[in-house]
């Protein structure tokens, strides 16, 4: 499959490279690196361009600040989610606290290896360092507890992370069972990224709010709040003083916006011809 995705990335790359520079793939470590690869060795002299890799992930809080178990489930949520697919990139293998819960639940479910297949020594060495940005796709905050699940209850994702996602009723709700406007956990994303992956470049990929209300008319105020209270974490020092993630990020909004004016004035104009 990761040959099939880098002849795919070459294609693009041959037929778009002279005006599209950036370039974000998907979440496979092994298929994004040969893509990045390609790239690097065979395009980016002659088009100058950037390929990163885009994650979402949602941020983790511990239910309790001061319970060092909290404390580590609210690390392992993360490990699990972004860690899973950037780690590899930026560290050259999966989380150690990946390796460790779900090779020791392997184990004790009778496997002679872990689940999560291992790299080799020389696919470490290909894939760490093969991004040149980090993009990020968020839109919700967790609260997360430790609990044990035993190894019994068969292989899964929820049972491997020895942990439990909480919400808090107080939240804003915008609709989807699962979304909820927390502006702080986004801040605390990136500033997790940051300092996690030797601060790169970090552009957000996707991030806004599902409708709420069937009408007619123009009545999104909750994704005007939703997006601006995202928007302003993101403006906020530490964060304003690196530029080129901030300016990357708001660039686009801003494009989004003036579209979204000029589609509202077209659409008056050809009511009022009619």
């Amino acid at each position: 499959m990761a040959k099939y995705f880098t002849d795919y990335a070459n294609l693009c790359f041959e037929v778009f490279g002279d005006r599209v520079k950036h370039w974000v793939t998907f979440s496979d470590p092994r298929a994004h690196a040969q893509a990045w690869h390609s790239y690097h060795h065979t395009w980016r002299s002659k088009q100058q361009g950037l390929v990163g890799i885009s994650l979402n992930c949602d941020w983790g809080e511990p239910v309790d600040s001061s319970n060092p178990k909290d404390i580590e489930a609210a690390e392992r949520y993360l490990q699990f989610c972004l860690g899973w697919f950037a780690n590899p990139i930026y560290a050259g293998d999966y989380p150690q606290v990946m390796k460790e819960y779900i090779g020791r639940k392997s184990a004790e479910q009778g496997l002679d290896v872990s689940r999560l297949p291992e790299f080799s020594l020389q696919e470490k060495s290909y894939i760490k360092g093969t991004s040149d940005f980090l993009g990020l796709g968020h839109f919700t905050t967790r609260y997360i507890t430790a609990k044990n699940y035993p190894s019994r209850q068969g292989p899964s994702y929820q049972n491997d992370r020895d942990l439990i996602e909480l919400v808090d009723p107080n939240w804003p709700d915008l609709g989807s069972k699962w979304l909820y406007s927390v502006p702080w956990g986004f801040r605390r994303l990136l500033n997790f990224a940051q300092t996690q992956y030797g601060d790169p470049p970090i552009y957000v990929m996707e991030n806004g709010a599902s409708q709420k209300l069937h009408c007619t008319h123009l009545c999104d105020k909750w994704r005007i709040q939703y997006l601006k209270g995202y928007i302003n974490e993101m403006l906020k020092e530490p964060l304003l003083s690196h530029m080129q993630m901030a300016t990357e990020i708001a660039v686009p909004t801003v494009s989004t916006l003036c579209v979204l004016i000029a589609a509202v004035l077209l659409m008056i104009l050809l009511h009022r011809q009619h």
